[in-house]
Order: C-alpha cells, then sequence, then structure tokens
C-alpha cells in the first residue's frame, strides 16, 4: 500500500507542498480523498493524516476555497510544522500583503512572529478571520484510477477545517500537481460517500466503467474579482465559473434577465459551481421564472404545501420512478452553444423530504446576490465534474446512473 507524504501549505492556518520532503522518489499517478455527506449539516468532508506523528484531520470540502486551512488552536502538536517568513517566495506565491510582525503569546502553530499573513475564509457561514501562513505533513493514498494504492464554526462535527480546491497557486489541486508532476486535474464525484481525484483519468467505478471517456466539456470563466469573504485588494476570484446561457425545461426556455447570467465589471453575476452550497441558489428573479416554468410542466401533479427551504412541493405518489430518479421534466443549463448543455433529471432536482413528498430541489438567493446562479452539491451528486486548469476547462458526465454506476462507487480497497 503506497503512502505519500509532503509538507503542505495550510492555516488559522494555511498549508504549501514542499517535494523536498517526499518520502519517496516514486511519482504517484494520482492521489485520491474519499468524501462523506454529513447527514445534519448536509456538508461533504474528507479525511487524511497531517502533522509529525500523523493524526487524521477531518476537513470540509470547498471546491472554490484559496487553500487549506486548519483551526490549530486545538491541541495542533507537530514536530515538522513551520511557519512560512514574510516576503519570502512562498508568501508571494500565496499573494499575501500581510505580515504579522507579533504575536503576543508563546511561539506555537498560528502564532509566530514575522510570519506571512492571510485571511482563512468560512464560506459555510460567510466569516472570515486572520492567520499565519505555514508548512507542514499531510499523507494520502495513490490510485492508478481504479483503486487505491495502498464543529465548529458552522461546520460539521468533529471538522477543524476547510479542504479548498480553488483557482489559487496554494489550493490543494494546484499544490499536489506542483509536487508530484502531476496534469492539472482533479474531479470530484460528490455522494453520500464519493471521491476527489487529483491528477487525470482514468476515473474508473465499479463495474469497471471510465467515466472520463464520456464527459462533455465547457470553458471555465475567470471572474476577476474575488468572491470570498477576505482577501485582498486585486485578487480575482479562485471559484469555478461556467457561461450558463439559458435554462430550458423540457427543452423549452425560461425566461430570464440574460444579463444576469454574465459577470459584470464588479464581479456580480454568473454561474459558479460549489460545494459548500447544498442545493442550487438562484438570483430572485431567475428562480421565480423557473419555479413557475417548472410548475407549468408538471400542473398534472398535485403540489402540496412547501417545505423549507423549499417553495415547489409535489405528492410524490403521483410521481412515477426512473433509472434517474422521479419522472419530472428534464433540466438543462445551456452552455457554449444550444447542443452543449448540463442535463438535470429527477435524481437531482427533486428532494424527498417526507415519504410522499417530493421537492424541487433549488432555492431562492435573494435580490442581487454576488453570484446569480450557484450550482449546489445536490446537483452534483452522482454526477462526475473534472476541472482541467491547464486548459481552463469544466468536464462534467451528467448523471452516472445511466451509466449504471454511482460515484460511491469508487474502489477503495487495495490489493495490498
Amino acid at each position: 500500500m503506497a503512502s505519500f507524504q509532503n509538507s503542505l501549505l495550510f492555516f488559522f492556518f494555511v498549508m504549501i507542498i514542499s517535494t523536498s520532503t517526499a518520502q519517496t522518489s516514486f511519482r504517484p499517478k494520482a492521489l485520491v480523498l474519499p468524501v462523506s455527506k454529513d447527514s445534519s449539516t448536509l456538508q461533504y468532508t474528507t479525511q487524511f493524516k497531517q502533522r509529525t506523528p500523523l493524526v487524521p484531520v477531518k476537513l470540509t470540502l470547498d471546491l472554490g476555497g484559496q487553500f487549506l486551512w486548519v483551526d490549530c488552536d486545538k491541541g495542533y502538536v507537530s514536530s515538522t510544522y513551520r511557519p512560512v517568513p514574510c516576503r519570502s517566495a512562498v508568501c508571494n506565491q500565496a499573494r499575501s500583503k500581510s505580515c504579522i510582525t507579533q504575536c503576543f503569546s508563546p511561539p506555537r502553530p498560528g502564532c509566530n512572529n514575522n510570519t506571512c499573513g492571510h485571511f482563512p475564509d468560512n464560506t459555510v457561514t460567510n466569516t472570515g478571520t486572520g492567520g499565519e501562513i505555514g508548512t507542514d505533513v499531510v499523507s494520502l493514498q495513490s490510485t492508478d484510477g481504479k483503486k487505491f494504492g495502498s464543529g465548529r464554526y458552522g461546520l460539521a462535527n468533529g471538522v477543524t477545517g476547510m479542504a479548498g480546491l480553488g483557482r489559487s497557486k496554494i489550493s490543494l489541486p494546484a499544490q499536489f500537481s506542483a509536487a508530484f508532476s502531476f496534469h492539472r486535474k482533479f474531479a470530484i464525484c460528490l455522494s453520500s460517500n464519493g471521491v476527489v481525484f487529483f491528477g487525470d483519468g482514468p476515473y474508473v467505478f465499479l463495474p469497471g466503467i471510465d467515466v472520463s471517456k464520456s464527459l462533455i466539456y465547457t470553458p471555465l470563466i475567470l471572474n476577476p474579482v474575488s468572491t470570498a469573504g477576505s482577501f485582498f485588494q486585486g485578487d480575482p476570484s479562485t471559484d469555478y465559473f461556467i457561461g450558463v446561457k439559458s435554462i430550458k425545461i423540457n427543452e423549452i426556455a425560461v425566461k430570464v434577465n440574460t444579463t444576469l447570467l454574465s459577470i459584470n465589471e464588479e464581479g456580480f453575476g454568473g454561474t459558479k459551481i460549489s460545494t459548500v452550497k447544498p442545493y442550487t441558489v438562484m438570483e430572485t428573479s431567475i428562480y421565480n421564472a423557473f419555479t413557475r416554468a417548472f410548475i407549468k410542466a408538471t400542473a398534472k401533479i398535485p403540489r402540496v404545501s412547501p417545505v423549507s427551504p423549499f417553495r415547489v412541493c409535489y405528492n410524490s405518489t403521483f410521481i412515477g420512478s426512473t433509472r434517474v430518479g422521479p419522472a419530472v421534466p428534464q433540466i438543462d443549463l445551456v452552455l457554449q452553444s444550444s447542443s452543449v448543455f448540463w442535463r438535470i433529471f429527477g435524481a437531482n432536482s427533486m428532494v424527498q423530504v417526507k415519504s410522499d413528498v417530493l421537492c424541487l430541489g433549488f432555492v431562492d438567493g435573494g435580490v442581487n446576490p454576488r453570484t446569480s446562479i450557484v450550482i449546489g452539491g445536490y446537483q452534483l451528486e452522482d454526477n462526475l465534474v473534472q476541472i482541467d486548469l491547464a486548459a481552463s476547462k469544466v468536464g462534467f458526465s451528467s448523471s452516472l446512473f445511466f451509466r449504471q454506476t454511482t460515484c460511491s462507487n469508487f474502489n477503495f480497497t487495495s490489493n495490498a
């Protein structure tokens, strides 16, 4: 069983990888992290080992997060922790403009003098704080694409930080690709028990299905203005935006204000993908038009009283089932052309809230939100999403149920 340990930059404290600390000369093809869904908070969490001696660390997965940050106030002990000096190359790589000149307590992880500072962002509660950047050891398992080679602050129970996968030079994908010379790609596949791949495919799920062969691609769009709760002036967003041009229900276009689908000069608008939002969030006018169109398309299905946070709910005894979930109208997010769309079937559009009640799993994001559409975790479940940073594009599979597999079907069992 192969295990890889590297120094990684992190917070409240932030983490960065140094290839000089690798304990093996072998370079893995890819790395994988298991992902679980917390039933009470609906957050997607992961766990790996960190520090010296190694201890398990549980983190909430944040697709657009700038970096890995950890709360170091709860007994953080490690002989390999090193603070990053102000104005160092690593500090510059983190785009930090902050220097912690004096910490008013004895030196410890998270509190050292003349250390590069940053602002960890809790995207669950939309709050930020201050912290120092440091390096330490992490240990992950490798994969050949088929199997393993080997709360606080509003977060889920047992979680001590967030694992940022965003579009920055110190996010986990960026650090792992630099450390191990991976392709600058990673993929997420969410479910109650899913997986994150760092590196290229194949992405093989039981019973031997390579999902990477059936991806549809759309360009990544850079939002030039940061969408984080705390950031330095001039920072671009580290979220992953895609160019949704229109929305269709049963192939009929929903009439929306299309200017909201583009990013304006202030960084408002557009569509991004999120693992932190449990359900897709839409700006109010888009949400109202969308739900009206969906209600019209399901006029023959009896509606029932709404169940928070949803507004459109149905008597599920009148809804049939298919291979891809409840038999309801399909939803298309139309991308760069009419022939390229992300199709959402009933398994990802309808949420079972009671034994006899299904609700449309989209929520109202209010007037003038920072981002017009945020595609949430429920809509991503059992869809493989690949982020290709080098080619600046996103690949997506649509529902894996059509391929007769799920995101829970990655083989985490070692032959060793």
